[in-house]
């Protein structure tokens, strides 16, 4: 019987090509990304699935189109299964990404105007958490929290003196490049003095939530929290919000039809799937071990003198300063260690002199190498070769031996969903 993969390879070679090739890219190097992971086997073949087909406007027993059955029966099940993972009141599958899934709560929950207080782009915050560059930036007025580099403490002192001034209609905490946890029960008090909505962005570490290896917003409170279903939780790429009854239907219509129009029925029911592999065992012990192994990489590095912001890390990322570490950039950082197939991305860091483009740092994750299997004892290694390459990143020689040993280390850690898995 002749596969989808041979239609393709026969129909378009030039991207059957390209498939291969990111492929191989996959299986010979070692991704360090934090926000970049691989999927089990079941999302790839739910992502290719006759859902992709069918139109879905609307909601489960309130759809704009007809033949709804089965896309009714997957909604819900995603869901349920989001609402047991993660004990909430109310779960929305449809965002089509991280950055809509947060639009929609400002624009469900607030009027353009009005105040919220984030954490600052450059101290860990994310682009829709007010940056000037972005149009939630321009919609709401951001009042912007910060972070002491040392240590990656956030005076709160200061944080409610803001509150108390600017009085902000949300208080949102969560990050995409901060490697310390959020103290949840702080936040909460000062948003309760003023009267604010409590959101957490958990993008990054969703399914470290979901895993019970980090701590769950809605134990302290919080009204809304927000998740991508790919990075940490290894499901298809897509956005989740939950919330407490009192948000659900501003939250429901604001996604639809305020935000964006049909869902992709494919991600939701991948997003089931993804929901219910978090509810086993062998994912608790998968988000244990990425933050074993994230923890382990960091004391690591530092043990060879490189400079880590905060000092090191309590999830499953850091931030290496390169310039202070290495004399490097980051770009010129992330290209050394491109060369021997370990990835990873320029960083900025907390008020960073240099451009985004030429910042002054990268930022390393653990959960795509632990989907692969490694442990503390290949922690160790990563950060031995991690290190001796920007210490000498035009050392040719050393950079493709590196490069052999990186290639054969893989060849022990197969990629879920490529190739035998």
């Amino acid at each position: 019987m002749t596969s989808n993969l041979d239609i393709l390879e026969q129909q378009d070679p030039d991207v059957f090509s390209a498939l291969r090739g990111e492929e191989a890219r996959q299986t010979t190097g070692i991704e360090l990304i934090p926000s970049e992971n691989y999927t089990f086997p079941e999302v790839l073949a739910t992502l290719g699935s006759v859902f992709t087909n069918k139109y879905s406007e609307g909601y489960p027993g309130r759809r704009y189109y007809g033949g709804q059955e089965f896309t009714d029966q997957i909604e819900n099940l995603a869901r349920d299964r989001a609402k047991q993972v993660f004990r909430c009141e109310h779960a929305n599958v449809q965002p089509l990404s991280g950055s809509a899934m947060n639009q929609a709560v400002y624009l469900g929950l607030l009027e353009p105007g009005d105040t919220i207080m984030a954490m600052d782009l450059s101290h860990g915050g994310h682009l829709t958490h007010g940056a000037p560059v972005s149009h939630m930036g321009k919609l709401f007025n951001f009042v912007r929290y910060i972070t002491n580099p040392v240590d990656g403490s956030i005076d709160f002192d200061k944080v409610r003196a803001d509150a108390l001034e600017h009085k902000p209609k949300m208080v949102l905490c969560g990050y995409t490049s901060y490697p310390r946890d959020v103290d949840y029960q702080k936040f909460k008090d000062i948003a309760d003095e003023v009267g604010a909505i409590t959101m957490t962005d958990a993008s990054h570490f969703g399914g470290l939530v979901a895993g019970g290896a980090m701590k769950n917003p809605f134990d302290f409170g919080f009204d809304v929290v927000t998740t991508t279903t790919h990075k940490s939780l290894r499901g298809p790429r897509g956005g989740m919000v939950l919330c407490k009854k009192e948000f659900a239907s501003k939250i429901d219509k604001s996604v639809f039809p305020g935000l964006q129009g049909g869902p992709h029925m494919n991600a939701i029911a991948a997003i089931a799937v993804t929901l219910k592999r978090a509810m086993t065992q062998e994912f608790k012990d998968y988000a244990e071990q990425v933050l074993v192994n994230s923890k382990t990489l960091a004391s690591s590095l530092m043990e060879r003198q490189a400079s880590l912001i905060t000092g090191g890390t309590d999830n499953h990322m850091m931030v290496v300063d390169t310039v202070a570490s290495y004399g490097l950039d980051g770009r010129v950082a992330e290209e050394t260690l491109d060369k021997v197939h370990i990835t990873t991305n320029k960083q900025i860091i907390p008020d960073d002199p240099n451009p985004p483009l030429r910042p002054s740092g990268i930022r390393i994750g653990t959960p795509a190498a632990t989907a692969r299997g490694m442990n503390e004892g290949d922690m160790k290694q990563l950060a031995e070769w991690l290190d001796k390459c920007l210490r000498a990143p035009e050392d040719e020689a050393s950079l493709k031996a590196i490069r052999d040993d990186v290639i054969g280390f893989c060849e022990q850690f197969p990629v879920p969903g490529i190739g035998n898995d």
